[in-house]
């Protein structure tokens, strides 16, 4: 398993620094966020360093997958949450501040902003429909 020496959260997956952790299995950890977005905020990580989702290999994605599900499961079950968001940061530009992939499993709860402080960071308006489209066939691009 590859990591990085200075990566805070390969720090953690080796015990060098402390973490509240909610999952772990053969590939991922999973561990409170200590700047919580709401009641239950926990990430999940792959033991192995990757720097973001380009980075990431599709073995350790889909393990962080199944662990976010786990964990977004027992946020519903045990702490009454109405939700749960799932987010990757991957690059500064997307707010990333820590270089290992990671995805953030934020439990959701309707009318109670004592214990959910995430809000949508867009305003949803209608985009051009010839835009949407001319976007798309370079999504489609495989080369």
């Amino acid at each position: 398993m590859t990591q990085d020496l200075d990566c805070l959260f390969c720090r953690i997956v080796r015990g060098e620094l402390p973490s509240i952790q909610v999952d772990e299995d053969e590939r991922t950890l999973a561990f409170m966020d200590i700047n919580p977005a709401s009641d239950g905020h926990a990430l999940v990580i792959p033991k192995a360093h990757a720097r973001d989702l380009h980075d990431v290999t599709p073995e350790d994605l889909a393990a962080c997958s199944v662990a976010a599900q786990r964990v977004a499961g027992r946020a519903v079950k045990h702490l009454g949450a109405d939700g749960v968001n799932l987010l990757n940061c991957a690059g500064e530009a997307a707010w990333q501040t820590v270089f290992h992939f990671h995805i953030h499993v934020v439990p959701r709860y309707v009318d109670s902003p004592e214990r959910d402080s995430l809000r949508l960071p867009w305003t949803p308006t209608p985009g051009d429909p010839a835009r949407i489209a001319a976007t798309a066939d370079l999504l489609r691009a495989t080369a």
